[in-house]
């Protein structure tokens, strides 16, 4: 069944034009995230949200190429600019919904979230056996996350490239937030 859930996720995540990638592990995340920053001509990459092993696997894959990798804690005397002029933020999620296509990033601090928000390019990760169906099979994990964070603790959905019409209804990509969304699902 996860199976079905994470393809009926790509599938809309595609329609919504996202770039929906799957891989089996987080080395492989690592290899299609450096072919997805070699793509867009990445100079500055912007982290937050990943586990230990995510990272490390990052930073193994991109050592050697001409990048700078920024990661928490970020300076809060060099927020915003520390993560706007990144061409690439890359955050791990909490979880997908693949009725919405949307990925689920909790966030703790405003540096967390402007990495999702502010570079041209985002990609989110999140692990197959946390994709759910709708937003209803969503609420106990949204409940325990707040549960676990009662105080300073933010949620924001995320469903492809960020989206702005004018009066004509003419839909622009990437005027107010990322241009480019990448999902990465880790079947691990």
């Amino acid at each position: 069944m996860a199976s079905n859930v994470v393809t009926r996720f790509m599938e809309k995540h595609a329609a919504l034009s996202g770039k929906p990638h799957r891989v089996r592990s987080s080395a492989e995340a690592a290899d299609a995230i450096a072919d997805i920053l070699a793509a867009i001509g990445a100079q500055r990459v912007a982290l937050a949200n990943l586990s230990q092993e995510l990272s490390a696997a990052i930073e193994r894959t991109l050592s050697g190429k001409v990048l700078e990798l920024r990661k928490e804690p970020f300076p809060a005397s060099t927020l915003p600019h520390a993560i706007d002029d990144c061409q690439a933020g890359i955050t791990g999620m909490a979880f997908g919904i693949a009725q919405t296509a949307t990925l689920a990033e909790i966030a703790v601090n405003d540096a967390q979230r402007l990495v999702s928000a502010l570079p041209r390019t985002h990609i989110g990760i999140v692990h197959a056996k946390d994709v759910v169906e709708t937003l209803e099979d969503a609420a106990p994990l949204l409940r325990s996350i707040f549960q676990q964070n009662p105080s300073n603790c933010t949620v924001s959905f995320i469903s492809g490239p960020s989206r702005t019409g004018d009066i004509e209804l003419k839909l622009t990509l990437g005027v107010h937030g990322p241009g480019e969304q990448h999902a990465i699902i880790i079947e691990e």
